[in-house]
């Protein structure tokens, strides 16, 4: 029975441990962090006043738009 307590006591600590709150932002391909990491680029801001993180290959391709051709 102590065991059991014991066991159930840690596990409930641990979970109040572990890191997740951090905000989705871009399609849930980034994340709102107040620093990027070094392979990450912002691309947009998030509703927190954080940048909104995403990794290059998630980026959108720059589109050439030719106008006057039909």
């Amino acid at each position: 029975m102590r065991l059991l307590l014991l066991t159930l006591t840690v596990l409930l600590f641990l979970s109040q441990l572990t890191p997740g709150d951090t905000q989705k932002c871009w399609n849930l391909r980034g994340k709102c962090r107040p620093r990027c990491f070094k392979r990450e680029e912002v691309y947009v801001y998030c509703t927190n006043s954080k940048y909104c993180c995403v990794k290059p290959k998630y980026l959108p391709k720059h589109m050439p738009w030719l106008f006057g051709k039909v």
